[in-house]
């Protein structure tokens, strides 16, 4: 099978953000008097988007008004806190470089709002390396619903079954399945491989060079 293009995720995938977006989220809640959570516990409230982490950290029963009010101030320490400790995980950046250099197409699908996932790019990665970024935007189905995938796909050139959809969560899983694709998981993610393969991972991937070498030199 020779792949054409690969979707990644972002969070937990890429970039080790983990600490930040806990960081961020216990002074929103700090600030409303809400009890904090320890940072790993965050790994199981990321990735579905900004509005849902906001209910997950929340009290039950939080007011509306409130958690668009966590979601704002969320947003305003988030662009001071982005990159205190965040960076890419060893091997990604060899690893993309390689993928780049044979002419694999490469793209980014997040749940993080738009914004944010264009500045995460721009910051850590060299321009022009994805050729399309895509976060959260309003009014556009999120993960697992597979549109943005295939739309993707579409513009690259690329049938489903030539692409790759990398991720670490049950989200990414859904997506790549349900969009026809090649669905990776990768092991060094915030969620765990058990997750991935109760959503029907076709591969677990442990290392980056792993997947250099399931798209170069595939069997």
């Amino acid at each position: 099978m020779s792949f054409l293009s690969i979707i990644f995720d972002l969070d937990g995938t890429l970039l080790d953000t983990i600490v930040d977006l806990a960081e961020t989220c216990n002074e929103v809640l700090a600030l409303q008097h809400f009890p904090t959570h320890p940072t790993p516990a965050y790994k199981t409230f990321v990735g579905d988007g900004l509005q849902s982490l906001i209910r997950r950290i929340t009290p039950v029963g939080t007011d509306d008004i409130i958690l668009r009010q966590c979601s704002t101030l969320f947003a305003e320490r988030y662009a001071r806190n982005w990159k205190r400790n965040s960076c890419p995980y060893d091997g990604i950046s060899d690893m993309l470089s390689a993928l780049n250099k044979h002419g694999v197409q490469l793209a980014i699908l997040s749940n993080k709002p738009h914004e944010f996932t264009k500045l995460f790019v721009d910051e850590f990665f060299p321009h022009g390396l994805f050729s399309i970024v895509y976060g959260q935007r309003e009014g556009v189905p999120k993960k697992p619903d597979p549109t943005v995938a295939l739309e993707i796909a579409e513009r690259f050139g690329s049938l489903p079954q030539e692409t790759i959809f990398v991720g670490d969560s049950g989200v990414d899983m859904r997506t790549g399945k349900a969009a026809g694709m090649i669905a990776a998981g990768v092991s060094w993610g915030f969620r765990s491989v058990q997750e991935l393969t109760d959503s029907n991972a076709d591969i677990i991937i442990h290392n980056p060079s792993e997947l250099e070498q399931y798209v170069l030199f595939p069997t």
